[in-house]
């Protein structure tokens, strides 16, 4: 088996240039569709400058990132959101189509203009329609001038869920009537690349479907080797943008130490494998063996579904190792629907030492039902009886230049009918309802956020949600079984040491708390990270600070769509 070996990091073709103070670092990025063989059977991927995944971006705390991106497309839009990244001043180049910008048109530039203020790895993918899907991805690394990790090396590991049928065909088949649902993805993939027809680790599984892969040098597909010393220490910087899929990795024959969630460190804690889901990042150091004599499988499998995909698997290879390939077979990922071993990870990540700890009271609560349901019979998912519905006018521009007929004025609902609603069974009227209101914050208030799970329309299953919060960390308060209990459960919060995230799980028939501060004047999209589940109407809005929009200086480019369109043609621009 020939792969191909690689040092350190993916392709870097973004980097930046240091003096003793921030540097700029700038790039013209082209994006188009692209014939490719992520997991060795052709298929179509959105590319940058040719490359799949796109480059990756490396920065330093600090730093202004310039990305002028080439919208090459034949017949849609596109934006990029820069995942992780709070916009602290630039809300319009957050990168979320109909809620800061609108989608940039084929054959027209946009530019992006933003600090990246904190270290922590992240990623950047598409947010328009489900592109993320098609491959629009590829990683975000901003390093601390006083990093307090020590280590010798690093590799990036971009996960990802991959379909041989179009994002097209999908969008249809999830916004027909009936739904028809798209079902697992064919593959998942390391760095974009994967292997559908094959098995690297058929020769373990005699008899079984799938040959053994062969590889050529320069195959697609083909795995990316992470090579190696004995008695070294390694930083893996993971980032998952599945559409679908919860994930679990291992590294045969080593621990794992957690180190950063999202961007935040946190207290160590040493783990086999770890759990990860769509929207989320982890960085875990690996220490490798003193006498090696072998190489070892990094497994990436499904939790959460029943899997239906087979593993991901690349190579530990050691460079003094004499096996042509590993001599046992890959870990076993744990089983798809132990939720307590998933839960159990969850709950061991706390806040490092020194950071800041949540304000000891909140101003504002929103308790958010999560449901599926029906409106005018075409499936949808709602929160608190609500099915998003984005508007054609951005929420930004509408709210800067006051055109008040562009959404639903009307803010959604706070809480539901707690002791209405039976969450261990399907919802006894089905119907939901479409809206684009958002909820309006002043700055500097308080604001916990109730995530809150239920059965969906048929059968008795409730799935898992990752949330991800646009321009803001949140503290993550705390996890609890069944339904949230208001002015009960809040005695469990833990206010001493909770992390800081940008995206949590909802688990199965349960409750997750958070809180955040309103410090960031803007417009910000908190939804579901699954891609289908967003598509179909899982998400809201926050507005922050509204009086303060209304000054911010926004790039006319940003609103050329819709009724900001018209109101910017009639004050004369071109």
């Amino acid at each position: 088996m020939a792969v191909i070996a690689w040092w350190w990091l993916l392709t870097v073709v973004v980097v930046a240039f240091h003096s003793a103070s921030s540097a700029v670092i700038e790039s013209t990025w082209e994006v188009e569709y692209k014939y490719w063989w992520p997991d060795c059977k052709e298929g179509i991927v959105m590319a940058i400058n040719g490359q799949f995944p796109g480059p990756t971006i490396d920065a330093f705390a600090g730093d202004t990132v310039i990305i002028h991106v080439v919208n090459k497309l034949s017949t849609e839009g596109v934006v990029i959101h820069w995942h992780g990244i709070r916009q602290k001043g630039t809300p319009w180049a957050d990168g979320a189509a109909g809620v800061t910008q609108c989608p940039i048109n084929p054959g027209e530039t946009f530019t992006y203009k933003f600090i990246v203020d904190k270290a922590g790895t992240h990623f950047y993918h598409g947010h328009y329609g489900m592109q993320r899907s098609a491959g629009l991805y590829g990683m975000l690394i901003v390093r601390s001038p006083k990093e307090r990790l020590i280590y010798d090396g690093e590799f990036n590991l971009l996960l990802s869920d991959w379909w041989h049928q179009s994002i097209h065909s999908q969008e249809l088949a999830l916004s027909s009537r009936p739904m028809r649902w798209i079902g697992e993805p064919q593959s998942l993939l390391i760095n974009g690349r994967g292997q559908f027809n094959c098995s690297q680790a058929a020769y373990f599984n005699k008899g079984g479907e799938k040959d053994v892969c062969t590889f050529r040098e320069n195959d697609q597909c083909a795995p990316q080797t992470l090579r190696v010393e004995p008695n070294r220490v390694y930083r893996l910087r993971i980032a998952s943008t599945t559409a679908l899929a919860s994930l679990n990795l291992a590294v045969q024959g080593h621990q794992l130490v957690v180190v950063e969630a999202d961007g935040n460190y946190v207290a160590p804690f040493t783990v086999n494998d770890i759990d990860i889901y769509s929207g989320e990042t982890y960085s875990v150091l690996l220490k490798t063996n003193a006498l090696p004599s072998n190489k070892y499988w990094v497994s990436v499998g499904v939790r959460g579904r029943e899997p239906k995909t087979p593993q991901a698997l690349t190579v530990l290879n050691y460079v003094d190792a004499t096996e042509s390939r590993p001599s046992h077979p890959p870990p076993v990922t744990p089983i798809w629907n132990d939720t307590d071993r998933s839960k159990s990870f969850s709950k061991k990540i706390f806040a490092a030492k020194g950071y800041p700890k949540p304000p000891e009271k909140s101003h504002d609560q929103l308790i958010l039902l999560n449901t599926q349901n029906l409106y005018e019979d075409y499936t949808k998912w709602s929160i608190n009886n609500v099915s998003l519905s984005v508007p054609v006018t951005p929420y930004l521009g509408s709210i800067k230049y006051g055109l008040k007929s562009a959404y639903d004025l009307k803010s959604p609902a706070k809480k539901f009918t707690v002791d209405n609603y039976d969450i261990m069974k399907p919802p006894p009227n089905p119907n939901t309802t479409k809206g684009s209101g958002i909820y309006n914050f002043p700055l500097g208030i308080v604001v916990d956020v109730i995530l809150q799970n239920a059965n969906v329309l048929k059968g008795v299953i409730s799935e898992i949600h990752p949330w991800h919060l646009h321009g803001h960390d949140f503290w993550v308060l705390g996890y609890g079984e069944g339904k949230f209990k208001p002015g009960i459960d809040e005695k469990t919060f833990n206010l001493k040491n909770p992390p800081l995230r940008n995206t949590v799980v909802l688990y199965p028939y349960g409750w997750t708390a958070l809180r955040f501060v309103t410090d960031n004047p803007g417009v910000w999209f908190f939804h579901c990270h699954i891609e289908p589940h967003l598509h179909m109407g899982m998400g809201v809005v926050f507005a922050e600070g509204v009086d303060r929009i209304g000054k911010m200086e926004i790039p006319d480019e940003a609103l050329g769509c819709g009724l900001t369109r018209k109101w910017l043609m009639n004050r004369g621009r071109p």
